[in-house]
């Protein structure tokens, strides 16, 4: 474990270098590389060897879970837990989680980049592996912050709705004083998220890889976010393009109406185009402009 964590900080300080952060500018810090499980992730299991990182920031084949923490030189108290997308078969943080860390960062939010677990990576609790470092990520982060939000991309949005609405998860065993205590989200971003695992939306990678292609109903239902959102939901905001191939832009309106019906606080920023993947934003789109919406947001109370 203490070989791979120090590769781990090695691979996140080489990421660093390929997206071209730099953590001596004026806006950060410090970075802080933390493990989600000190005494071992919960189960058996999982790949063999060093994470794996493409040229674009890529990541695969991890074996230990952890949070890379952007610090900025004046924090406003506030953490936002980033999960980047890429079906559950890998995470893409270079182009979305460390864009949006930097830009976190430059206005005061202390940022937390998630690295899961991937469920087809040999583990023993299987689809469960994700949501169960998400949870514990916003556990260790609530230590530390008064207020807490997440932030998520495509099948990072499908991760971060299903921690934000559903803190009670029976996800593993309590493993310290943390994991007794209720957890709570304050707010809620979802950028072109996958929400629903239901039919007629069963095509993408986020469904074959935590349900299956031939999955029944009841468990396309159990992996939707849509269905468990309450009155006690946090507020979310919600960004999609309307030409998004990948996760069907009904998504968004599903999850819309599913926090309408229960009262939730909610907005809506929907882009004739910008396609599926646009980050912090697509040149020559309107899908630049929701940075700021979302700026806006994350200061009301």
């Amino acid at each position: 474990m203490h070989r791979r964590y120090f590769l781990r900080i090695l691979a996140t300080t080489l990421l660093a270098a390929k997206t071209g952060i730099s953590f001596s500018a004026r806006t950060t810090s410090r970075l802080e590389v933390l493990p989600l499980w000190q005494r071992g992730v919960p189960g058996s299991g999982g790949p063999g060897g060093s994470m794996q990182i493409s040229p674009s920031g890529a990541q695969w084949n991890i074996s230990v879970p952890t949070l890379t923490v952007l610090s900025p030189a004046q924090p406003n108290g506030h953490g936002v837990l980033i999960a980047a997308g890429g079906g559950y078969r890998r995470i893409e943080v270079g182009k979305e989680s460390m864009p949006a860390a930097q830009w976190l960062t430059a206005r005061g939010y202390t940022a937390y980049i998630l690295s899961y677990r991937l469920p087809g990576e040999g583990w023993s609790e299987g689809n469960r592996v994700s949501l169960q470092d998400a949870l514990r990520a916003l556990r260790l982060i609530r230590q530390r912050e008064k207020q807490l939000s997440v932030l998520g991309f495509s099948a990072g949005g499908h991760l971060m709705g299903m921690a934000a609405t559903r803190p009670d998860f029976p996800d593993y065993p309590d493993y310290d004083e943390w994991d007794k205590k209720p957890l709570t989200v304050d707010r809620a971003a979802l950028i072109y998220p996958i929400i629903t695992l239901e039919k007629p939306y069963t095509h993408t990678s986020t469904h074959h890889m935590l349900v299956g292609r031939d999955a029944p109903d009841s468990e396309d239902a159990a992996w939707s976010v849509q269905q468990y959102v309450t009155p006690y939901s946090p507020p979310f905001f919600l960004t999609q393009a309307e030409n998004d191939s990948i996760s069907n832009p009904q998504n968004t309106l599903i999850m819309a109406a599913a926090c309408q019906r229960q009262h939730v606080p909610l907005e809506l920023y929907r882009y004739p185009t910008g396609g599926h993947g646009f980050g912090m934003g697509r040149a020559g789109t309107a899908t630049v402009e929701w940075p700021g919406h979302y700026e806006t947001w994350l200061k009301q109370t």
